[in-house]
């Protein structure tokens, strides 16, 4: 399917259903791994990047996200957040652009727990909850997200990559 177009199943198009996907624990533990490898950093544009930041590490503390530096800048605060391993790899600054440019952003939850708690703090913060927690198995047998969104509209979701359940 090189160079088909994406359809997504119905929250948003950036995740595609492949109807040849295979349930095999270890060939998505390979994937889970090369997609880490792949991406190092995020930036997001944002009204308010202090706001945002908070955001981020309130409702996402149960995946050890902390901030790691800050850059001042003239227009704004410049944000580096991390997880457990201390690597910036999620900064919020401030908006170049007014317009809506909302991204899809997944973090990792270390168990089914952590998406859970991320779900609590999210709604606790007020935040819209896109989907509830739960097993995702169009994408594979352990995959158990919620999808909720940040401050400046963006889908952002929390993600453990656990084993099918029983």
């Amino acid at each position: 399917m090189v160079g088909a177009p994406i359809v997504g199943h119905g929250y948003d198009r950036t995740h595609a259903v492949s109807p040849t996907a295979e349930p095999e624990r270890s060939r998505w533990s390979v994937a889970a791994a090369t997609v880490r490898a792949m991406i190092d950093h995020l930036g997001l544009q944002c009204a308010d990047a202090e706001a945002a930041a908070a955001f981020y590490q309130h409702v996402f503390a149960a995946c050890g996200v902390r901030e790691a530096m800050r850059i001042d800048t003239p227009h704004g605060p410049v944000i580096g957040l991390c997880g457990p391993g201390g690597q910036p790899q999620l900064w919020t600054s401030p908006a170049e652009d007014t317009g809506h440019r909302p991204v899809h952003l997944a973090l990792a939850a270390p168990s089914r727990e952590a998406v859970d708690a991320v779900f609590a703090a999210a709604r606790e913060a007020g935040a819209e909850i896109l989907h509830e927690p739960r097993v995702w198995p169009e994408y594979h047998p352990g995959y158990y997200g919620v999808f909720l969104r940040d401050p400046d509209g963006n889908n952002v979701e929390a993600v453990h990559h656990g084993a099918p359940p029983s």
